[in-house]
C-alpha cells in the first residue's frame, strides 16, 4: 500500500505494498521485533557520508540564488524555482530538473533559519502540505521562529511530476482484482502491473530513473544552500523520515535539528517492510475492532475483535463475486476499491465514525457509496474522475530504492500464508501488491542500509505504537542505529504523533526545534 501524510492533513501515503510482525490491539511489539530487526541490520550495508567538499562540477547548483514571487494559488506564500542535475554523477545543465519550492516567511522578531516539511508519501506534494497545514497550523511559537520551507520533490507535484496513465486508465486500474484466484485473474493483475509500468516509462522518460531518495536527499542540500542555511532542520513525516535519515546519513556535518516522526527503519529490505506494514495495519484494525465492539451499532458485530475481523474478510470477499451499486451509476464497489477504503480508514481515529457508517451502508443497505468515497481519497480522484500523480511517484520511488520483493507471480502464492499469519483481513493484499515491481523497466539504484549519520547532532525519532503505516519497531529500530538518535514514544493509535493532540508531544518537539535541547532517550508520551 502507502505510507501517508501525517494526521492533520487528511490522507493519503504507501500503495505499492502492504505488510510483518504479530501485533494485537494492546500495543506493538518491543523486544520481539527490534531483535529481529537488529539481526536483519548487521547483514546490510551502513551508508556512507559523502566528502564534505562541494564538487567544482555541482558548484553551480549550490552557489543559485532563489527568485521569490507570490505563489499563484496561494499569495500568502511565496515560491520560486530551484535547478538540480538530473544525474549528480553526470551533471549536464541541458538536462537540469526544475524543483518547485514555498515558503512563508517567520513571523517573529528572533528568526532561526529554515525548517523544512515534508508529509511523506513518497508522492505527497510538499508544497501543498505547506500550504493546507504546516504553514498555518504548526505551533505558533514555531513559525514565528522560522521560515516555513516545502520543496516537492522530483517526481511529485509541481516538480515534474512523474506520469503513467490517463484518469481512464487509472480508473480501470484501480478496480483490477488484487487478490486474484486463478491463472486468469492473475493474469489480468500482471498485464494491469505491465501496462501501469510501460506507462511510467513512456510518460516519464529519463527521469524516471531518478527520483530515488538518495538523490531527493541531495537536492535537499542544495535547497539548504540556496536559502544560506549552513545547516538543514527539518521535520519529515512517514516516508519524510527516510528522507531525513538519509540526508542524515549523507551530510551528517551539515545536519541540524531533525525530527523524524512516523519513522521508517531504513535497514529493512522490501519484502521485510512489506511484512512489517501488513502487520502494523492489522494492528491498527485491532484497534479498530475493539473500540467498534463496544458499540451497540457496531456494523461488524459486538462479540469480539476476532468476529469484527471475519465479518469484514467476509464481506470483502463478497464484493469479489457481487460489487455493491454506489450513488454514482457508473461506478460499482469492488474487492479491491473496498480494500483501500478501509485501509484509508486505519490512518487517523477520526476517520473510524466514517468507516462504521460506510460498513453499515453496505452491509445493511447493500450501498457501497461510503466505502467507495474512502477509496477515493486514498487514491487521490477527484469528482470529476481526475486522479492525482501520488500513485505514480510511489511506484517509481519505491521501485527505485530496493529491489523487487518479488518477480512471479508464484513467489507470491509461497508467501501468502506468511503474510496472512499476520495478518488474516489483509495479508492477501500486502503479499500481492509486493509484486508491483517486479518487472519495473529502471532497474533499482539503492538498497537497504544502516544509517548512523555519526558527527551528527541529536535526531529526534517519533514512534506511535499503534501506527498502522510506519510500525513502532521501525522508529525504534531507527533511533538505535542513528549515532545520535533519541526516541520519543506516544503511546497511541493513527499515523504520526506532532501535532495530533499529544500536549507531551508537541512540548518536546516544540523544545527541540526551538532550542536544540532533546529529551531523554525513550521519553514516553500519551
Amino acid at each position: 500500500m502507502r505510507l501517508l501524510l501525517p494526521a492533520p492533513a487528511a490522507a493519503a501515503l504507501l500503495t505499492s505494498a502492504l505488510l510483518l510482525t504479530s501485533c494485537t490491539s494492546s500495543g506493538a511489539p518491543e523486544e520481539p521485533a527490534r531483535a529481529r530487526t537488529e539481526q536483519g541490520s548487521s547483514k546490510v550495508r551502513t551508508l556512507a557520508a559523502l566528502a564534505p567538499e562541494i564538487p567544482a562540477a555541482l558548484k553551480p547548483y549550490y552557489d543559485q540564488k532563489l527568485t521569490w514571487k507570490p505563489c499563484a494559488d496561494a499569495p500568502s506564500f511565496d515560491c520560486a524555482t530551484l535547478r538540480v542535475p538530473l544525474d549528480y554523477t553526470a551533471p549536464d545543465t541541458a538536462k537540469d530538473v526544475k524543483l518547485a519550492v514555498s515558503r512563508t516567511k517567520a513571523t517573529g522578531g528572533k528568526r532561526q533559519g529554515s525548517l523544512h516539511v515534508n508529509p511523506g508519501g513518497p508522492g505527497a506534494s510538499a508544497i501543498e502540505f505547506l500550504h493546507s497545514w504546516a504553514g498555518i497550523g504548526y505551533p505558533p511559537a514555531v513559525r514565528a521562529a522560522y521560515d516555513m520551507v516545502a520543496m516537492d520533490p522530483r517526481g511529485v507535484g509541481g516538480s515534474q511530476p512523474v506520469r503513467c496513465l490517463t484518469d481512464r486508465e487509472m480508473e480501470a486500474h484501480t478496480q483490477v482484482d488484487a487478490t486474484p484466484d486463478d491463472a486468469g485473474e492473475i493474469s489480468r493483475l500482471m498485464e494491469a502491473f505491465d501496462k501501469f509500468a510501460e506507462g511510467c516509462e513512456k510518460h516519464t522518460g529519463e527521469l524516471l530513473g531518478h527520483v530515488s531518495t538518495a538523490e531527493v536527499a541531495r537536492d535537499m542540500d542544495v535547497l539548504r544552500a540556496a536559502l544560506g542555511d549552513e545547516k538543514l532542520t527539518y521535520v519529515g513525516a512517514s516516508y519524510g523520515t527516510m528522507l531525513g535519515a538519509t540526508y542524515a546519513g549523507l551530510f551528517p556535518t551539515r545536519t541540524g535539528r531533525l525530527v523524524l516522526d512516523g519513522a521508517m527503519d531504513p535497514s529493512l529490505s522490501a519484502l521485510e517492510l512489506n511484512l512489517e506494514q501488513n502487520a502494523g495495519f492489522d494492528v491498527a484494525f485491532d484497534a479498530f475492532a475493539a473500540d467498534c465492539v463496544k458499540r451497540r451499532d457496531c456494523p461488524l458485530g459486538t462479540e469480539s475483535t476476532a468476529d469484527v475481523g471475519k465479518r469484514l474478510r467476509a464481506l470483502l470477499d463478497s464484493l469479489d463475486a457481487k460489487p455493491l451499486p454506489t450513488d454514482d451509476p457508473k461506478r460499482r464497489l469492488s474487492e479491491p476499491l473496498a480494500t483501500m477504503g478501509v485501509l484509508q480508514a486505519m490512518y487517523l481515529e477520526d476517520f473510524w465514525p466514517t468507516l462504521r457508517d460506510a460498513l453499515a451502508e453496505a452491509l445493511e443497505n447493500g450501498d457501497g457509496t461510503g466505502l467507495l468515497d474512502l477509496s477515493d481519497q486514498y487514491y487521490e480522484r477527484g469528482p470529476d474522475g481526475s486522479y492525482g500523480t501520488m500513485m505514480y511517484a510511489f511506484a517509481a520511488v519505491s521501485c527505485l530504492d530496493q529491489p523487487a520483493p518479488f518477480r512471479r507471480p508464484r513467489d507470491v502464492q509461497k508467501s501468502i500464508p506468511n503474510f496472512e499469519a499476520k495478518s488474516p483481513v489483509f495479508g492477501r493484499d500486502f503479499a500481492w501488491a509486493a509484486l508491483n515491481c517486479g518487472d519495473w523497466p529502471v532497474a533499482a539504484t539503492g538498497t537497504a542500509n544502516r544509517i548512523e549519520a555519526k558527527g551528527a547532532p541529536p535526531i529526534l525519532v517519533v514512534g506511535t505504537t499503534r501506527d498502522p503505516a510506519t510500525p513502532y519497531g521501525w522508529a525504534k529500530s531507527l533511533a538505535s542505529q542513528l549515532d545520535s538518535g533519541v526516541l520519543l514514544t506516544y503511546e497511541g493509535d493513527g499515523h504520526t504523533a506532532y501535532v495530533r493532540g499529544s500536549t507531551c508531544v508537541d512540548g518536546t518537539i516544540n523544545t527541540f526545534l526551538l532550542t536544540g535541547k532533546a529529551p531523554k532517550n525513550g521519553k514516553r508520551c500519551t
